[in-house]
């Protein structure tokens, strides 16, 4: 058997990453992950596990050396938007420093191929219906302005070192593994369906943020896209670095949305009961409407959503919950 192109996988424990991985197998790479578990578990991890910091040069030297690295997926990064107003310094520090030293170490190994996990946050309040690329970057907290950063320096190892560097910018990945092994599971869980899920189960109070936007029912339009169809646009982005693409930025969507109401009486339906909430006001800097315009991604890419569908990413997602809280461990 021939040998498979390596692939290492930083934040390969978490949600995404993981998923990811499955995905790489799948398509005949061999998927090595570099993760502290600081916030990814043990029990994800398909293939190698390379426990370190994206700050140890040397530790990622070793990786790059021991596996012969021939490209990066980089998912590993701090995301929590209210965490990143009051402690913006971890974020600027594990995402911008830390990437800063993942692209030192792939130039002194000769790797010059990585697919960077970035977001629509990157966008700051753009209160738009199916937003481009080209929309103007704008990010109102620390973390999106990390992520826009990245892609900023992206963007220069690409014209000064010749590096193939795609970034791909999510809305709001959801969804698990129709195969039940692996989902969201964070110990402060923000994002609406898996906290949501968690309410249902008794684990979290849940609660409706502003009831008064101007949409059909009040409640915020977003758009939703399963973690399935956004490890499979990692894969396609990584043979297209290796047929010498040079990169850039795509949004990875479905150009439609669904508002908080929708995804609740969704669940409602999957799981048969109604989620417990409350309704508060707004919070500062949401807005409206937030889907993407996933035109570009579709022609470069070629990438087209088969697990997107609200039912699938809700069914998926349940059956994952009802079992996941018993397998917390790092």
């Amino acid at each position: 058997m021939t040998d498979r192109p390596t692939v290492l996988v930083t934040g390969g424990a978490g949600y995404i990453g993981s998923h990811a991985c499955r995905a790489l197998a799948a398509a005949g790479y061999q998927p090595v992950v570099y993760d502290n578990l600081t916030t990814g578990h043990r029990n994800f991890v398909a293939g190698p596990l390379v426990t370190g910091d994206l700050l140890d040069g040397a530790a990622l030297a070793r990786a790059f050396a021991d596996h012969k690295v021939t490209a990066v997926m980089h998912f590993a990064a701090a995301s929590l938007v209210g965490e990143s107003m009051t402690d913006p310094q971890k974020y600027y520090i594990n995402n911008v420093q830390g990437t800063l030293s993942l692209l030192q170490a792939m130039r002194n190994a000769g790797c010059h191929r990585i697919v960077f996990s970035s977001t629509g946050a990157v966008y700051g309040n753009a209160d738009s219906k199916e937003l481009p690329e080209d929309f103007p970057c704008a990010p109102i907290n620390p973390y999106g302005a990390s992520k826009w950063m990245i892609e900023r320096m992206l963007a220069d190892y690409r014209s000064a070192y010749g590096f193939g560097a795609f970034c791909l910018r999510y809305f709001n990945a959801s969804g698990a593994d129709p195969a039940g092994g692996i989902g969201e599971l964070r110990d402060n869980e923000t994002h609406l369906i898996p906290r949501a899920m968690m309410a249902l189960q008794g684990h979290v109070e849940f609660a409706v943020f502003g009831d008064d936007y101007d949409t059909p029912d009040g409640t915020a339009i977003r758009d939703y896209i399963h973690v399935t169809d956004l490890a499979a646009a990692h894969v396609a982005a990584l043979k297209l670095l290796e047929q010498g693409h040079a990169g850039g930025s795509f949004n990875l969507g479905t150009g439609s949305g669904f508002s908080v109401r929708e995804i609740l009486d969704a669940i409602k339906k999957e799981a048969g009961r109604e989620v417990p909430h409350t309704v508060k006001p707004r919070r500062a800097g949401d807005p409206t409407y937030l889907v993407a315009d996933p035109s570009a991604a579709r022609k470069v890419l070629d990438f087209v959503p088969r697990h997107s569908d609200l039912a699938t990413v809700i069914r998926t997602a349940w059956a994952w919950h009802q079992k996941a809280h018993p397998l917390k461990v790092r």
